[in-house]
């Protein structure tokens, strides 16, 4: 009897043991896309890893083994959403959203940081961290360091104490970990060539 759905498709297994599997692995499914958005960028497509649920579960596993686990994940909008909230799970502690500006309702605290041409914002609700918190910073991508150094500026300024910085991806070349002072930065992903 025909119901209109397709019959879902058969998952390629991922086997990925160890830090080098998993990155391996991973390394393996995430793109590159040339000039996207704009010219010159060359974007780093994680939906294929997001789409591997192993896959995805042994990035997050051994993200999660390279630090202690803190009292707070602090998960940058929008992909870093996604890491933040498995290593929040994983390590049963609260996750706290770092959303660009005008996304949250209440009160908020706002750190700026500059783009390429102007600035950007992020913000965090004020009662978000307690005061001598260890947080966590996650985002998917460490490039220059902008975004990540205002997140933890933000977490700074409402209190509590950042203790790592956990990426998926960093571009070593691009220097963004001189920018993030004396934060313990770790990367499952280092320099994303084709």
């Amino acid at each position: 009897m025909a119901t209109g759905r397709e019959a879902p498709r058969e998952r390629p297994a991922v086997r990925a043991d160890g830090a080098d599997g998993a990155a391996a692995v991973a390394r393996r499914l995430i793109r590159i896309v040339p000039d996207f958005p704009k010219p010159g960028i060359r974007f780093r497509d994680i939906m294929p890893l997001l789409g591997a649920p192993a896959a995805l579960r042994s990035a997050i596993e051994h993200l999660a083994g390279s630090i202690e686990p803190p009292d707070v994940v602090a998960a940058v909008e929008s992909r870093g959403f996604v890491f933040g909230t498995g290593l929040a799970l994983h390590w049963g502690a609260r996750l706290v959203p770092v959303r660009k500006f005008g996304k949250l309702p209440g009160r908020t605290l706002r750190e700026s940081y500059a783009l390429e041409y102007g600035e950007d914002a992020l913000e965090v609700q004020v009662d978000a961290f307690h005061r001598d918190e260890r947080v966590a910073v996650v985002d998917d991508l460490l490039a220059t360091g902008g975004t990540a150094a205002a997140a933890i500026r933000l977490v700074e300024h409402a209190g509590a104490r950042v203790t790592a910085a956990l990426f998926l991806i960093e571009l070593v070349a691009l220097g963004g970990r001189s920018r993030l002072d004396t934060v313990p930065v770790h990367a499952l992903i280092h320099d994303m060539d084709e």
